[in-house]
């Protein structure tokens, strides 16, 4: 019996893997080959100023557009996020729209739209604003067509909906059809309604095509190739296409209450969904919207999306200025949390001492322009230390130091002391003679 150790090769250089890991960009799919339903090109639209302030954020006209300067910096020159949505109800609602339509008129990236409901009073709402393109709430499940109209149903739904889409259509407006709960649609009204939308859209030009927007609006739907529709996203997605809708007139609105979000969002692009619909930071209803920052990300590792030009460092003002609303993110929030790339544990740390890309996802500090950090607990170590002080002074001391013994005396009295909370470099500096710290 051969010994298994003699099947193991040893080898001359590491294998980082660096056509999925690039030192010094993000992580890509490494595709076999890319599904062959998947569009050639993807992009996000925005939701902030609608599913945002819905979901909570305070936004007054002021902060909307700061919000809103904010993601077109993310944007940059991308074109990554293409439209933001907004309120039109409200005088500070139409304050924020008229200020980012000015500002998308002197060449800001993000196009402004609005959302209203479908009927012909609220299409009335948008006439003067300026917007090209509108969308329309059109509920889609029996649970909303059976009881949220007078007489309700589907055909009464439906008479409202296209009732407003022709209105819109007259404007000259695009109109943008929301299909609300449409995981819990019955397929066949989504396509008897798909085909009735068209076919008054047919009587106008072609660039007034209505666009689907698919909502997932209680986060039920799942990603599996193998779950029919409606739940399954990658079949609702076919039958809207085989509907008619081209795949760039087509968009994803998906909630998280089932922690499902970002695998429908990838299940909905490699199904052939051109937008996904969200909010930077996943701020929104409920457990929030698809966080546009992480759809990114793997835009780029799927290639479909040229990272260069992108600006994730603009989204630590983001993070700041929910922290002013009192509406932080978590502190463990993936990517941008207070969190998210610090350790605790003495093993990590000393990886990151000897290597930073073994406990590190991709060049954080240089792309999400936020540091790599360790925390001290009682499991910390020396080489904890060790990287705070490197971190703060640039000197990598040996762990034999004295400055790095003394510390780790104090820090052991600390918590052999009952003490339950991380140690930060304020508290292990104040305890160091930094004059000292020649290795």
């Amino acid at each position: 019996m051969k010994d298994p150790i003699h099947e193991i090769k040893d080898v001359e250089n590491p294998n980082y893997l660096e056509h999925l890991y690039p030192k010094e960009g993000l992580p890509k799919f490494g595709w076999d080959a890319p599904p062959g339903d998947m569009p050639r090109e993807v992009w996000l639209t925005e939701t902030t100023h609608r599913d945002g302030q819905q979901g909570g954020l305070p936004l007054s006209s002021k902060t909307s557009l700061e919000v809103y300067d904010i993601i077109c910096r993310f944007t940059g020159e991308s074109r990554l996020i293409r439209q933001a949505e907004f309120f039109a109800y409200s005088e500070q609602d139409r304050a924020s729209l008229e200020g980012a339509v000015s500002r998308f008129r002197d060449g800001a990236p993000i196009e402004p739209t609005t959302w209203i409901r479908a009927t012909r009073k609220d299409v009335e709402l948008i006439r003067e604003i300026g917007v090209k393109e509108t969308g329309m709430l059109a509920s889609a499940s029996d649970y909303h067509l059976f009881h949220k109209f007078h007489q309700g149903g589907r055909k009464a739904g439906s008479v409202q909906y296209l009732e407003a889409l022709e209105a819109c259509l007259d404007l000259g407006i695009r109109p943008r059809l929301h299909l609300e709960d449409a995981t819990r649609a019955d397929p066949a009204f989504i396509q008897n309604f798909i085909e009735a939308s068209e076919t008054i859209a047919s009587r106008y030009e072609e660039s007034l095509s209505p666009k689907i927007r698919i909502c997932d609006t209680m986060g039920l739907g799942l990603p599996f190739e193998n779950i029919p529709a409606p739940r399954g996203i990658p079949k609702l997605i076919k039958l809207v296409r085989d509907a008619g809708v081209a795949s760039e007139n087509l968009e994803f609105h998906p909630h998280n209450d089932t922690w499902m979000i970002m695998a429908n969002c990838l299940a909905a692009i490699m199904a052939g969904c051109s937008a996904i619909n969200g909010t930077c930071l996943g701020k929104g209803e409920r457990t929030g919207n698809a966080p546009l920052e992480a759809v990114a990300l793997h835009l780029v590792g799927m290639g479909l999306v040229d990272e260069r030009g992108i600006d994730f460092t603009a989204l630590n003002r983001l993070v700041e200025l929910y922290q002013l609303f009192d509406q932080p993110i978590a502190d463990k929030y993936p990517l941008f949390g207070r969190d998210a790339h610090r350790t605790r544990a003495g093993i990590h740390a000393d990886g990151l001492n000897k290597m930073w890309r073994m406990y590190a996802p991709f060049n954080v500090p240089e792309i999400l322009g936020r540091p790599l950090e360790v925390s001290i607990t009682k499991d910390s170590g020396l080489a904890g230390i060790q990287f705070l002080i490197k971190q703060h002074t640039g000197q990598l001391l040996e762990k034999g130091h004295p400055e790095i013994k003394a510390a780790s005396q104090w820090i052991q009295i600390q918590f052999d002391s009952g003490r339950q909370t991380a140690i930060e470099w304020e508290e292990i500096s104040s305890q160091l003679n930094l004059k000292n710290l020649v290795s």
